[in-house]
């Protein structure tokens, strides 16, 4: 580890205030967009009372729920791994000693038999974080400008100046969808100034520069918008994030880019949970714990039990699936540690030709 001092203290200081640039100008320009659709186009350039008002309250209400998503996507803090995928002490001392290579796995494998782990490295390997010291969660990777792990990690974002993960990945989405609502609002409310801009329909104030830039700066900003919210609405639907559509996540079997879909229907709960009435709110409602996800596997995990003859109902009737009340680590423990074999039946034999990764959990395809 590198050494710290004085010098590489104020370097870290700087990168930090460093990263908030984008926000401060997204805040700026956000500021200036009020400024330029309340006061200069509703109230100074609109002569219609009625149109006034409608105006003002739609955009109100865009502008808040653009603000509390923006808000909540930045100050919710990224969730890293729990304390059972940290090393103990012991088994930190004994992985330093043992070389790098099957001893070195070794160690990582007994640390990790009572973790519902599932996903490997691309040589088939225990994923582990030098850096963190613990054995990485499924979708979790380590984030080099947080240097820190972090839980179902979407991406490094900029514009927010925070990682998106598992614990404000909803909040990123609605930041998209509101914050492009927001800008088609605004053209289109300021399209009929605009094309009085051009044709000399406005008397020659202050008002008409600002109802041109704000015209163009929502256009450009509502093109490249649609197409980000676009692609994070296949990710949802795909159960995918970010680095796993680059690069598909690695499982005992091998390689599965669709292993932890389960249908469109699960795949949104996942994201929004299950009280509808929460989807268009800021307000944390994912399933889950971020530290493990149910999976939908081509092939048979060969490493894990065979699905219970007590879940064979579930298995029949996937629609009639829930998630698990308690956080999935819990549930799926005792599976992992049970030394019972489970046998199944002939009838579903020949029905699971596709098999579960997650014994708890019953498959839906996807069409």
């Amino acid at each position: 580890m590198a050494p710290s001092g004085p010098g590489s203290s104020a370097r870290r200081r700087c990168r930090r205030v460093l990263y908030w640039i984008p926000v401060v100008f997204i805040s700026l320009l956000l500021g200036w967009s009020y400024y330029a659709y309340a006061i200069q186009l509703c109230i100074v350039s609109m002569e219609n009372t009625g149109e006034q008002v409608v105006c003002l309250m739609a955009y109100h209400l865009l502008f808040a729920m653009f603000v509390w998503s923006y808000w909540k996507t930045i100050f919710t803090l990224p969730m890293n791994p729990s304390k059972e995928f940290h090393l103990s002490y012991s088994e930190k001392e004994l992985l330093e000693r043992e070389p790098r290579g099957e001893a070195h796995q070794e160690v990582l494998r007994r640390a990790a038999k009572d973790l519902p782990i599932y996903t490997r490295t691309m040589s088939g390997a225990i994923r582990y974080c030098d850096r963190c010291q613990l054995i990485k969660p499924d979708r979790c990777h380590h984030c080099s400008v947080c240097d820190k792990c972090i839980l179902k990690m979407d991406h490094h974002c900029p514009w927010v100046n925070n990682c998106v993960g598992f614990s404000n990945y909803k909040f990123f989405l609605l930041f998209l969808a509101y914050s492009l609502l927001y800008c088609l609002f605004i053209a289109a409310t300021d399209l009929q100034y605009f094309i009085k801009f051009w044709t000399n329909g406005l008397p020659d104030t202050q008002a008409k520069f600002h109802i041109m830039f704000l015209f163009f700066a929502a256009a450009m900003f509502s093109v490249s918008l649609s197409s980000l919210f676009g692609y994070h609405c296949w990710l949802v639907s795909k159960n995918k994030s970010t680095l796993e559509a680059f690069r598909s996540p690695v499982f005992r079997h091998g390689t599965d880019k669709n292993g932890f879909s389960l249908g469109f229907s699960k795949n949104m709960r996942q994201v929004f949970g299950d009280e509808k009435k929460y989807w268009l709110l800021p307000i944390f409602s994912s399933l889950g714990d971020g530290c493990s996800f149910p999976t939908c596997l081509v092939n048979q995990d060969p490493e894990q039990p065979s699905t219970p003859a007590g879940l064979n109902s579930t298995a029949k009737n996937p629609e009639n699936h829930q998630f698990p009340a308690k956080p999935l680590r819990e549930s799926q423990s005792h599976l992992l540690t049970d030394s019972q074999s489970w046998m199944e039946s002939s009838t579903n034999a020949g029905k699971c030709k596709t098999g579960m990764s997650n014994p708890a959990l019953t498959m839906e395809n996807e069409t």
